[in-house]
């Protein structure tokens, strides 16, 4: 299926400034909207790309929200991340130019295509491009190790906590509250991403609800004691062996 693409400036995107480098000169900044080849629309439930797809493109999410996934031995999906507006997906092609997970869209949402043949060449002229997709790739192999930890050492109630809070963070950023949000994903895709059964998420919610440091309404999150998620992700977990 042809999914209809539109041409896109970068120079008047409100989100400009999350994924594209600071302090262009006005060419530069024209030559980078040149790079953004189009806007592709991905429907809810539609993969952006597949595990063994050609990479040919890094994305910028313009609207909406993305999973990545990889398929298990025993055919279950395990969730490796969840990417929002402003974020780039698509780095885990660069290594052997062939995707090696799934990128599914949570709600129906907007990417800008960046051909990486492309982003190669500019980054030799224009060092901020090359420096900002270098911060890019860092920042995922911070969230790499930041999971590892996550899933290393954390309890459950730590590992929900961490979560939120990220989530937040990062929602935060892009002119959002500071304590509530909307889950996209599901409980089951939250537990899947945390290493935890589905009904440890359930009921880790409750007990975060039950001690007034959340308020949930279905997928609607209210966070009521943002210093009681700090102290529960800060705390020592090396007492049980």
């Amino acid at each position: 299926m042809n999914i209809p693409s539109i041409k896109v400036a970068c120079s008047n995107c409100n989100l400009r400034e999350l994924c594209m480098p600071l302090g262009l000169s006005a060419d530069e900044l024209q030559r980078i909207d040149d790079l953004v080849a189009t806007r592709r629309k991905v429907p809810r439930g539609d993969s952006l790309f597949k595990n063994g797809d050609k990479f040919k493109a890094l994305y910028a999410i313009r609207t909406g929200f993305f999973k990545t996934c990889v398929s298990s031995p025993d055919g279950r999906d395990q969730v490796t991340g969840f990417q929002m507006a402003g974020e780039v997906i698509g780095l885990d092609g660069i290594v052997s130019d062939l995707h090696t997970c799934d990128a599914v869209a949570l709600e129906d949402a907007e990417v800008c295509v960046m051909p990486f043949e492309r982003i190669e060449e500019l980054s030799r002229d224009i060092n901020a491009l090359q420096r900002h997709v270098h911060k890019i790739m860092s920042r995922e192999i911070v969230r790499e190790h930041g999971v590892m930890l996550l899933l290393g050492s954390m309890r459950a109630e730590e590992r929900l906590a961490a979560f939120l809070l990220n989530l937040v963070q990062r929602l935060h950023a892009r002119g959002f509250s500071q304590s509530e949000l909307v889950l996209r994903m599901t409980r089951e895709e939250i537990g899947s991403y945390l290493g935890l059964k589905l009904e440890t998420v359930s009921r880790t919610f409750s007990k975060f609800a039950d001690e007034g440091i959340i308020e949930v309404k279905q997928r609607h999150v209210r966070i009521l004691k943002t210093e009681a998620l700090k102290l529960l992700v800060n705390a020592p977990t090396c007492q049980t062996h």
